[in-house]
């Protein structure tokens, strides 16, 4: 049984932590409750932990402290949703205790897990039961008690891998929802995933990605991890021919393959088509030239297409804008016309994302160092994204402010309350206060079949939330839009503002607006088109 771990050891841990959730991404996204389409809890957690899996293959032959500090400090920038957060906030707890160390008993693994379970209970406000908190802290002191009775490391992951697997079961208990719905809570699934996976690097069966069976895809390549020495052939040289002759083009292919590589030769009666790397493009067209006459040529100095590749990424690099005013202002929104909407009312920069597409700490960090402002005011727009934008104060030497707005129309509500003379304190003040001034109702579909507060769900059906609660369900479109506008006309409202998204034609968005107008008569209702994904319509209420 393994004793203690090195840096080698941790990396290959969580290497394998990230390839296991990555493979449980669907299953923890589908442990959702919600029959809303945006079930996303395991998308979060494998981009955040991938984050830190892609940055620790780049680590060559870290010490402890240090494969835990790149992995923490990835997973930070690399957090997604409230899940993904809390992941990281595990990841710091846990690097801070292993800081400057160059290996780890049983006894300091079981402090490092509990300082990971202390940095995220004191980031998150109100941390409830049946969470992937709960998970993380009664697997932590387990491994605590553990530790004093066996000091070896895979013992003691294995009684922490135990009583997580009892906590997980138990939060179908401790929450209400997840009763109610007869599952176990996302986070802490995810969370135990990582455990298991962590033992079973100890263990030498290190877990790989199932679809690519050794590493996870990047989005794009990072060209800056290749020297532009390593490129062994200068010139990609590509032609083609026109066959004038008998020539046996497969004496073609065999000179060419002496010249240099990455050949590829097609030939059929009237052509010959040929790709290949070399030092020396000349003597492959002087042969070539030997067999026909030239269609065309392209010869590329792959060498300086490399360097130029590097450069372009290295000025794509985040930089940080200059303060030229006090105040300024981010918001996280999805679809064209909603960016608009925030654009004219003063946002400097606009984030995509939203539901099923929660942006990362690094992404709202880069927004809020592009703009030109000593303070930065960030309006999440989404509940699940809060927690992310409030890891950003401590990356930038901006002074950010996140306002906790849970709707687009929040968000924008909130922005009509901006004032760039005011002073910060008054903005925050008058920000947060409207918050609460603005109804949010939104229509989407069903993405499975669920019986949730007391509603029958069937998947593909409509779905009207009022607020965060589930408000009615239909076959019928109008049905919902009725029910909500009885709703907002016994309310009082006086502003209804009618955002309709990128799946509804305009004609019918009018038509939706007319329902409003009719049972609300007393109201100023208003028709914008949001370009909003997932959702039919996002409807305010003032």
């Amino acid at each position: 049984m393994k004793q203690t771990i090195n840096g080698a050891d941790l990396r290959r841990m969580l290497i394998s932590a990230a390839a296991a959730i990555e493979n449980n991404k669907q299953a923890l996204n589908e442990l959702n409750v919600f029959p809303v389409p945006d079930g996303d809890t395991g998308t979060n957690m494998s981009m955040t932990i991938n984050a830190a899996a892609a940055d620790l293959r780049k680590a060559e032959d870290p010490s402890l402290g240090e494969a835990a500090k790149v992995a923490a400090s990835a997973m930070l920038r690399g957090a997604r949703g409230n899940s993904g957060v809390i992941l990281s906030l595990l990841m710091r707890g846990i690097s801070r205790r292993l800081k400057g160390m160059e290996t780890a008993d049983g006894v300091v693994w079981a402090q490092a897990l509990q300082e990971g379970v202390d940095a995220a209970y004191k980031a998150v406000m109100k941390p409830a039961e049946g969470t992937i908190l709960t998970v993380a802290r009664l697997a932590a002191s387990k491994a605590a008690a553990a530790a004093q009775e066996n000091n070896h490391i895979a013992f003691v992951q294995e009684a922490a891998i135990a009583e997580a697997r009892t906590a997980l079961a138990n939060t179908v208990n401790q929450n209400p929802v997840l009763k109610k719905a007869g599952v176990v809570d996302a986070g802490g699934k995810g969370w135990l995933i990582a455990l298991e996976a962590m033992l079973s690097s100890l263990q030498g069966e290190d877990v790989v990605c199932a679809e690519s069976g050794a590493t996870t895809t990047k989005e794009a390549a990072d060209f800056s991890d290749f020297d532009t020495e390593e490129i062994t052939f200068t010139y990609c040289t590509e032609f083609i021919i026109d066959r004038e002759n008998d020539k046996d083009p497969e004496a073609l292919r065999a000179f060419l393959n002496e010249l240099g590589d990455s050949l590829v030769l097609v030939d059929d009666e009237e052509i010959i088509k040929v790709h290949v790397h070399t030092n020396d493009p000349g003597k492959a067209l002087s042969e070539a030239v030997t067999y026909g006459s030239f269609v065309t040529v392209k010869i590329e100095n792959m060498r300086l297409q490399h360097t130029e590749k590097v450069m372009t990424e290295a000025e794509k690099a985040p930089k940080i804008a200059e303060p030229e005013k006090s105040m300024g202002a981010v918001a996280v929104c999805a679809g064209e016309g909603l960016a608009d909407v925030f654009r004219n009312l003063g946002v400097d920069a606009i984030i995509s994302g939203g539901q099923t597409m929660n942006p990362s700490t690094q992404d709202i960090l880069e927004a809020v160092n592009r703009v030109p402002a000593e303070t930065v005011f960030v309006l999440p727009n989404n509940k699940n994204i809060i927690m992310a934008a409030q890891q950003v104060d401590a990356l930038t030497p901006k002074n950010v402010v996140v306002i906790p707005s849970k709707t687009v129309p929040q968000g924008i509500t909130a922005m009509l309350s901006f004032n760039p003379d005011g002073s910060v304190e008054e903005n925050i003040q008058a920000l947060t206060e409207a918050l609460g001034t603005v109804d949010t109702m939104q229509i989407t579909y069903a993405a499975r079949n669920s019986d949730f507060d007391g509603h029958d769900i069937h998947e593909g059906d409509y779905l009207a939330l009022y607020g965060s609660q589930l408000f009615g369900t239909s076959q019928d479109i109008k049905v919902l839009l009725r029910s909500l506008a009885e709703k907002v006309r016994d309310a009082g409202k006086e502003y209804i503002t009618i955002y309709y998204g990128a799946d509804v034609k305009e004609k019918h968005a009018q038509k939706a607006a007319d329902i409003f107008a009719d049972i609300c008569p007393d109201a100023d209702v208003n028709l914008l088109s949001g370009g909003q994904p997932v959702y039919y319509y996002m409807i305010s209420a003032e």
